[in-house]
């Protein structure tokens, strides 16, 4: 049921490719959640490269420091001879003052007309921007790696929608669903308190861990939801305050596990003042926690509901994250939309039916009176299939 049918590419990789085909011209950022793929593709393409390659990884117990870097940057130009090579860094931000480091070689080659082209690979965005942003301010561009798509993993294992749905887009745990515990103690075990306790705890100062981790479990459980930063703490008894748990939020979004969707008020101030919707990134990360087999969230229809809602919102909320769109929701009172997407100029309301047919809410018609919307869809129901919606790129339902 998930065999992998040959060897797989995903799209950015074309994209690497030709980035690394061009003249020397910027440090290339491959940046993205842990097991999205990001150093199978860098090999994929590496591997076609006449030319030497050098991969090392900081992604071990004892963190690396800057002579690290250093050290591996003059291997490939003893390597290389020439200076024309590529080197390949994994997990970077996981040593002390990478980028200061980084900075210092990048620009001796430039001043020495070396060609030697640097590919940076990190596990969560947040942490990687901030040494980019710091130290390398125009020598870099960023290729961002999401969860992989329904499109993806049908194309790699053969999924349909209702697997995607309820296992999410995480290659490595496919080959594990024809066992469901395996799979679940995978997700929980090699996913989850890996990327918390190594992409989060280990280079952030967070004074709260289990606030922090109870943060998650919370998101995923009320994943679709609007739910206040006060109402949060009072459901996670502890004695935080509203700003650490935004902080928090943050941290988690960075790693690629779960945000929180701003209010659409057409006002910056009041959207970043506004009750988020909970939203996770991947639905396996419901799934794994949910205590439910595949066929009982599938006969459980309120259950099966919410992974629906929250499997559309994490394909928005990761093209988002991509930069590709803006992604809030809107509420006043009882009417709510559950997703506005902002792309160029064009503003699009969407709503989400996972049961039987039925008319758009009352939300959909207030927030249209509201916000002139470009563009309204209904997902579900008597709408657009939600099968055909996650099939296909969010720029294709969402684009002027």
């Amino acid at each position: 049921m998930s065999n992998q049918k040959a060897p797989f590419q995903r799209p950015q990789a074309a994209e690497l490719a030709r980035r690394l085909a061009e003249p020397r011209r910027f440090i290339q950022v491959v940046a993205g959640p842990r097991q999205v793929g990001k150093t199978t593709l860098v090999h994929q393409v590496t591997a076609r490269l006449d030319a030497p390659v050098r991969y090392a990884s900081a992604d071990e117990p004892t963190l690396r420091g800057p002579e690290w870097v250093a050290q591996q940057w003059e291997a490939l130009r003893l390597e290389s001879g020439t200076g024309d090579g590529v080197l390949v860094l994994d997990e970077v931000q996981k040593a002390a003052d990478w980028a200061e480091s980084v900075k210092r070689l990048w620009d001796e080659d430039t001043r020495g007309r070396r060609r030697v082209r640097v590919v940076l690979l990190g596990s969560a965005p947040l942490l990687v921007q901030r040494g980019l942003t710091e130290s390398l301010a125009g020598r870099f561009e960023v290729l961002h790696l999401t969860h992989w798509t329904a499109a993806e993993m049908r194309d790699a294992f053969g999924w349909d929608t209702e697997q995607f749905i309820y296992y999410g887009g995480y290659p490595g745990a496919a080959p594990l669903i024809g066992d469901p515990d395996r799979w679940a103690r995978y997700i929980r075990d090699s996913l989850i308190e890996t990327t918390i306790s190594r992409d989060v705890l280990l280079l952030t100062r967070i004074e709260k861990p289990v606030l922090l981790r109870r943060l998650f479990e919370l998101s995923c459980r009320y994943s679709g939801q609007v739910l206040s930063y006060t109402k949060m703490l009072g459901q996670l008894q502890d004695a935080g305050n509203t700003t650490t748990l935004a902080h928090y939020l943050e941290l988690l979004s960075a790693a690629g596990m779960v945000t929180g969707l701003p209010k659409y008020a057409g006002q910056t101030v009041r959207q970043r003042a506004s009750s988020p919707k909970l939203q996770v990134l991947n639905t396996a990360l419901m799934s794994a926690q949910s205590g439910y087999t595949f066929d009982e969230a599938r006969a459980d229809r309120s259950y099966w509901g919410r992974l629906v809602e929250s499997a559309v919102g994490a394909h928005l909320a990761n093209a988002s994250l991509a930069g590709a769109i803006e992604l809030y929701y809107w509420r006043e009172r009882s009417r709510e939309v559950d997703f506005v997407v902002r792309s160029q100029r064009l503003l699009t309301a969407i709503e989400v039916k996972s049961g039987a047919p039925r008319e758009m809410q009352p939300g959909m018609d207030a927030f249209a009176a509201t916000a002139r919307p470009g563009r309204k869809l209904l997902v579900g129901g008597n709408g657009i299939a939600i099968e055909e919606f996650l099939l296909k790129p969010v720029e294709h339902w969402v684009s002027p």
